[in-house]
């Protein structure tokens, strides 16, 4: 998948399927996010129940291919994480949204299938599907604001960059920070971002450049066209090449990998030259 060899991952992916002992689907002694629940089958004139078990970030990166999981299911139901429904609300016809209760999940389905899944199930690359597919109003932000996300949480804490690394950005254009949380950073709103995806959204779709590490912030802002720097540890996750500097999940995207683990100076200085020629080009109205 990250050489972008999606038949011969797809034909590893679909042995694996046919491998699993079927008593074992959607486990409930496991964390939902190690469970399976789709057996392989053809999800086409059936009703399909798509499963969001994973990060807000995973639903984002495979929510691209719900219209085309409507056009070729009979029905299709999606239990998702609830911060996301106002955002999917707008995807289009894509199905029925429900909101995902860990505490009380949906009953299974005539097929049933997690949403990381859907590339294999319906056998579609990411560039066949059109950017942006996701869509939000445009915050109101001063000509040129960029906006910042450092961290990526506890859950993979080695993605997240030290805040005072992106003190530089700022001296270099106006900048929001898009981490629900204060910073010390000289941005436009230090308190935060709120802690709200469609306020979240809005504000991406009012910058004019999202530099973020990889985290629900870099997919958000891919889903919806927006120019984004991605900043990725050394050894990144099977969604991103780390010598390559694109990628082709989200066409307006830059990658920018740490050249040895660990050390995020290398990659700031290097986003920080490229900040500063885009600036000076924008000046120049090249």
């Amino acid at each position: 998948m990250r050489a972008g060899h999606y038949g011969a991952a797809w034909a590893i992916a679909q042995a694996t399927l046919e491998a699993r002992d079927p008593a074992s689907r959607d486990d409930p002694s496991l964390p939902y996010h190690l469970r399976w629940v789709w057996d392989g089958s053809d999800v086409r004139g059936r009703d399909v129940l798509v499963r969001c078990y994973h990060g807000l970030g995973d639903t984002i990166q495979f929510a691209r291919y719900l219209p085309l999981l409507a056009e070729r299911a009979r029905s299709v139901t999606i239990e998702v994480q609830p911060r996301l429904l106002d955002l999917l609300a707008r995807a289009g016809p894509i199905g029925r949204l429900v909101p995902f209760d860990p505490e009380a999940p949906l009953p299974r389905s005539e097929c049933d299938i997690e949403i990381t899944e859907l590339d294999l199930a319906l056998r579609t690359p990411p560039e066949a599907v059109a950017i942006p597919y996701l869509q939000a109003s445009r915050a109101v932000l001063p000509r040129g604001t960029i906006g910042l996300c450092h961290s990526a949480g506890d859950w993979v804490a080695d993605r997240s960059v030290p805040a005072n690394l992106f003190k530089s950005f700022c001296g270099i254009a106006s900048c929001i920070t898009l981490t629900p949380a204060p910073t010390a950073l000289p941005v436009l709103n230090p308190k935060g971002c709120p802690f709200d995806i469609g306020a979240t959204a809005s504000l991406v779709a009012g910058v004019d450049l999202v530099i973020t590490v990889d985290t629900m912030i870099a997919h958000l802002a891919g889903a919806m066209g927006k120019p984004t720097w991605l900043l990725l540890k050394a050894d990144p996750d099977w969604r991103w090449p780390p010598r390559a500097a694109t990628s082709g999940w989200y066409p307006s995207m830059r990658l920018y990998a740490q050249p040895w683990a660990g050390d995020w100076t290398p990659v700031v200085e290097r986003v920080a030259r490229d900040l500063a020629a885009r600036a000076e080009r924008r000046e120049d109205g090249r």
